[in-house]
């Protein structure tokens, strides 16, 4: 049964299992004497310089010279600065103190798709930053220097970063799969003076060329020195050097970890683009460390002794939060893959939870989709050292949800299920394993931010648009070089104390659970009804046969707007144009019966694949675009991990075969 704003809230809840009472959040909880989770989500918004100095407090988390405010806000609520006078390098609390307490603890495994696996100690890793460091110091990086990221998920990947921490310089990553146009426009951006990379990466066994990427990119940046993994030589006036042979002279040399500001700039990380230009957000050490520290440790529940697999690339806020910080920081192991889930066989993923003993496994929603469509067999493995399972990107429909729950966590796993950006540095709202929950659902807010759910009048509203009504340690620093785009993009819509995340979301008066049913821009107006094109994606992807949809809203002479669907089938095979005549019939009835008869698609058009980003979320912008017969060059699609995919997305100019009669 769908609510009046179309979530399954029907379903009955998954109980909390026992081993949630042995939860970092339950032992948070406990220390400070508070009864229930409610109860800690209200003490923590109320208060919020006590919630987040008790955050440090029992996280245990080190400072070179301890702050003397916890926030300050006397500027405005977007200049917010936290943890005032406080002196910290997070590297210290990732690395160096592991490394002297717990030196041969795994902190990373690396495995790549042809099957060579490397496991890293802190020791080791310590060693390794330390080598990095020196070497970039005596090339003369300072400290607040750019350096630019550029490279697979491989091990030096994860040195360059935490050697960039060390020493005080700013890393921005890059995710390899961009072309040339997108690294040369975000090392533009932040302009770097270095560039850390990679000659060459394989997918799939595919030779993907980096160098000509960079080669090309670089010819209008201020890169100086580019440092590469693999075979180079020179090009043009330009100092190209491979990482071996920049770093050999200071193996086994110890460096000293900077003394930071707790404002002092960390990174610069790009988002993911759905909407627009991207924009280079921008975190701190101090206030990223508490909160990355928090959602590894509260969120999803990650222990020293957990080996967290979540497939996500240092590209993204994802793998920047929870696998390259949060887990170090929580002095925990992460298992790291360069290659694709499904490769060299469909089942990679599961023999490697198998192998490494994965304790909590994430992975986003539309891998979730790709996988029922392979119709997998889950018998023959053993996912006994599951205890947590995570998903973040895109809003999940109930049957992946359930497929999940099922089929990989054996009923005996929570799904956190969170949700939050690039500019919020984790997550705003999220699932516990201390919560019970329904299908799809976002859980919560996370202790700490004062979400909210506000009208177009900025009232309270229990279906409406994302908002937080306080600052946290991790908001990003405004929009870099463009404080004007930061304060109209999330201080505008109700003045210059809220934040407006874009999100529409519904909060279930039954029993408090939020749910995300997408973005604010992905609103259609359809025959004077307003309905946001989750809701319509969500009745089709209930059929059966279908594995993913993605619905824009065309112009319409009459209607204002006409709903479009993009529809991929779990069985991509053809059949016969009768079938697929019935089929569409079948879809439209359930929207119909599920939403309502102005919801209903006036084109249909079934496609192999939609593109999305690197972290699962649909780009419906350029979807629009594509089906409006626009020029896509207009639209920023580095962001795009399957570009191969637009030309499933064909223009509504010549969609008329696929219309239905109505």
């Amino acid at each position: 049964m769908l609510s009046s704003d179309g979530i399954d809230t029907e379903h009955e809840p998954f109980k909390k299992n026992n081993s949630s009472n042995d939860s970092n959040i339950l032992q948070f909880m406990k220390k400070y004497q508070i009864a229930n989770y409610q109860q800690l989500l209200k003490r923590s918004v109320e208060n919020i310089e006590w919630y987040w100095n008790a955050v440090n407090e029992d996280l245990s988390l080190e400072w070179f010279h301890r702050y003397n405010q916890v926030f300050d806000s006397s500027e405005g609520l977007p200049r917010t600065k936290w943890f005032l006078e406080g002196k910290c390098n997070i590297v210290y609390n990732a690395v160096d103190r592991h490394a002297k307490n717990h030196p041969g603890k795994i902190a990373y495994i690396f495995e790549n798709e042809r099957g060579i696996a490397k496991r890293i100690s802190y020791q080791q890793l310590a060693n390794e930053v330390n080598s990095l460091a020196n070497a970039l110091k005596h090339a003369g990086v300072k400290k607040g220097n750019t350096i630019g990221i550029y490279m697979p998920m491989i091990p030096e990947a994860f040195f360059s970063m935490f050697a960039c921490s060390k020493i005080g310089a700013v890393h921005t990553t890059v995710f390899s799969g961009f072309g040339s146009q997108a690294l040369c426009s975000r090392l533009q951006d932040c302009n770097a003076q270095i560039l850390i990379t990679a000659d060459a990466m394989q997918r799939k066994s595919l030779h993907i060329d980096l160098k000509k990427r960079w080669i090309k990119a670089l010819e209008e940046t201020n890169i100086s020195k580019v440092i590469t993994v693999g075979k180079t030589d020179s090009y043009k006036n330009m100092e190209i050097i491979t990482y071996n042979e920049f770093t050999k002279n200071y193996d086994g040399k110890s460096c000293d970890t900077e003394v930071m500001n707790s404002e002092d700039p960390l990174f610069i990380l790009y988002t993911s683009g759905t909407t627009g230009k991207p924009k280079g957000t921008v975190q701190v050490h101090g206030g990223y460390m508490v909160v990355s520290a928090q959602q590894a440790s509260y969120l999803i529940d990650m222990k020293p002794q957990d080996v967290l697999f979540w497939y996500a690339d240092i590209g993204w806020i994802t793998g920047q939060t929870w696998v390259v910080y949060g887990s170090s920081l929580i002095g925990g192991t992460a298992l790291v893959y360069d290659g694709n889930l499904d490769y060299p066989q469909i089942d990679t993923w599961c023999k490697l939870i198998q192998k490494y003993k994965v304790t909590i496994f994430g992975i986003a929603p539309t891998a979730i989709r790709s996988f029922i469509r392979k119709n997998m067999l889950f018998d023959n493995y053993d996912f006994s050292s599951l205890r947590i399972l995570t998903t973040t990107g895109e809003p999940i429909n109930k049957e992946a949800w359930l497929w999940y729950f099922e089929n990989v966590g054996r009923k005996q796993c929570p799904i956190i299920n969170l949700s939050g950006g690039t500019e919020i540095g984790g997550a705003i709202l999220s699932a516990s394993p201390i919560i019970s929950l329904k299908p799809c659902t976002v859980g919560l807010p996370v202790p700490g931010f004062d979400a909210d759910v506000f009208d177009d009048k900025g009232k309270h509203t229990a279906h409406g648009f994302l908002i937080i009504r306080k600052p946290w340690p991790s908001m990003t620093r405004g929009i870099l070089e463009d404080w004007n785009r930061f304060i109209e993009t999330y201080w505008s819509k109700y003045g210059n104390d809220i934040w407006y995340h874009g999100d529409i979301v519904f909060v279930d008066p039954a029993d408090g659970l939020w749910y995300i049913l997408g973005r604010a821009d992905d609103i259609i107006k359809a025959s004077g009804h307003r309905i946001e094109s989750a809701e319509i994606e969500r009745a089709i992807s209930s059929h059966h046969a279908v594995a993913e949809t993605a619905v824009i809203g065309m112009p319409d002479k009459i209607k204002g707007e006409s709903v479009i669907a993009y529809i991929v089938l779990k069985n991509v095979s053809p059949f016969p144009k009768d079938m697929e005549k019935s089929l569409k019939d079948e879809i439209v009835k359930i929207v119909e019966s599920l939403v309502g008869r102005f919801a209903c698609p006036k084109n249909i058009i079934f496609v192999e694949d939609l593109p999305r980003t690197r972290t699962g979320k649909l780009v419906r912008r350029v979807i629009k675009a594509k089906a409006l017969g626009e020029n896509i060059g207009n639209q920023d699609v580095s962001t795009i991990e399957n570009p191969e995919s637009l030309k499933y997305i064909i223009s509504t100019n010549i969609t008329n075969k696929f219309q239905l009669n109505k």
